[in-house]
């Protein structure tokens, strides 16, 4: 194999990003033979944009059966991800599937567990972890540089969206159609930089704010406090109703702290272990050197582009995945454990009770369907997303 042939399944925003880029030979070894969308004009705009040199579907099940590719890259909304990627492996196909790895960790579960069993290669869209801020940030957090790690923070606020965003889409800013607000569509790829760079909490409270900026159903707005078994501890506040916002991340060792923001990161290192200067120093306040350094760590290509040339490198010369498929649980496992802490106004402890989490979530969509109800003079359901409801119709 020359070149790695994909298949997209759903070709909306992010779908057709992917396409154009693999289309327009973007992406090393890799090129683009078909495309599946359950809706017309999707179909219709990505044939007036390839023509006759790829393959068009309307059932991703068909798709899965041709002949015509060696991947199926999965950009469809979350409900299906973990079904699509199961019908993909049983089909004998590679698979990388847009974030977040599903809706909840039962079912992500099940997906790992087929990609193992499959013996083929496994990927999420996780292009944060290309940044060369991230990247170097989790070297020197790794070496040891900011010492014994106390506090790490992250305030992500520059999601600004209107409620015409929220409207755009059906499936968008529901219980039923999404699975969640800020946590499971703009915040997965911060909740992974998170527990990339940390390693997963041991227990957190959130405070998951539902409809605080917009009209919708889901959070909009959201606190997480964490904390890890060594005694360290986490906050993360995220929200789509704060213009301007801001995108900081902070994290404090013993040996010095870090900071990124607006593309720079800033590190500010003792010579002396903190917690020694602590207990012996003689004085109360002293004034310790401290040297910082200044790194402007620029990305010069797409992370999209660089995750699916990963993922062909990694099929054709087996080369190190950035972002393997399994480890797409770890983000969603803090999501999860965020909703649950919110609705039940108490500490969770991880990993998440999983049956715990999907009784609270199903009762979720049932109240949000009923509330669509009684909104409604004629007793019909508000379209809660007729694009995710047709994929639906296609298991």
């Amino acid at each position: 194999m020359k070149m790695v042939r994909y298949g997209i399944i759903g070709i909306g925003n992010m779908g057709s990003a992917h396409a154009k880029a693999l289309f327009n030979g973007e992406v090393k070894n890799s090129t683009l033979t078909c495309v599946c969308d359950c809706d017309k004009n999707r179909i219709d705009w990505a044939r007036g944009q390839f023509g006759d040199k790829i393959s068009y579907y309307a059932d991703y099940r068909e798709m899965l059966s041709s002949s015509n590719l060696d991947v199926c890259l999965i950009a469809t909304p979350h409900y299906q991800h973990t079904k699509m990627a199961i019908d993909a492996f049983d089909r004998g196909l590679h698979v990388l599937t847009e974030k977040p790895a599903g809706v909840d960790t039962k079912s992500v579960e099940l997906m790992d567990k087929k990609a193992l069993e499959s013996g083929k290669s496994f990927g999420i869209m996780f292009n944060q972890r290309t940044s060369n801020i991230f990247s170097a940030l989790k070297s020197f957090v790794d070496l040891g540089i900011l010492g014994d790690i106390k506090r790490f923070n992250w305030i992500i606020s520059n999601w600004y969206r209107t409620q015409a965003y929220y409207e755009s889409s059906g499936w968008r800013a529901s219980w039923n159609g999404e699975g969640g607000g800020v946590l499971l569509n703009q915040a997965p790829h911060n909740l992974d930089i998170w527990q990339w760079i940390m390693g997963m909490p041991s227990s957190l409270t959130a405070f998951c704010h539902e409809g605080l900026f917009h009209d919708v159903d889901v959070e909009d707005d959201a606190t997480i406090y964490a904390e890890y078994s060594n005694g360290a501890t986490a906050t993360f506040i995220t929200s789509t109703g704060e213009y301007p916002g801001s995108n900081r991340l902070e994290i404090s060792g013993t040996y010095g702290k870090a900071i990124a923001e607006n593309g720079v990161l800033k590190l500010f290192l003792l010579k002396k272990d903190e917690r020694k200067i602590c207990f012996n120093s003689k004085e109360s306040m002293p004034c310790e050197e401290v040297t910082e350094i200044v790194l402007n760590l620029k990305d010069e290509r797409d992370g999209h582009i660089l995750i699916m040339e990963n993922f062909s490198d990694h099929i054709l010369n087996g080369t190190k995945l950035i972002a393997p498929g399994e480890e797409g649980i770890k983000s969603l496992g803090i999501s999860n454990a965020a909703y649950l802490s919110s609705w039940k106004r108490s500490v969770v402890d991880l990993p998440v009770d999983e049956d715990e989490f999907l009784f609270y979530l199903n009762r979720k969509k049932a109240s949000e369907v009923s509330g669509k109800l009684a909104k409604k003079s004629k007793g019909a359901i508000n379209d809660m997303g007729n694009y995710s409801r047709r994929w639906s119709v296609q298991w």
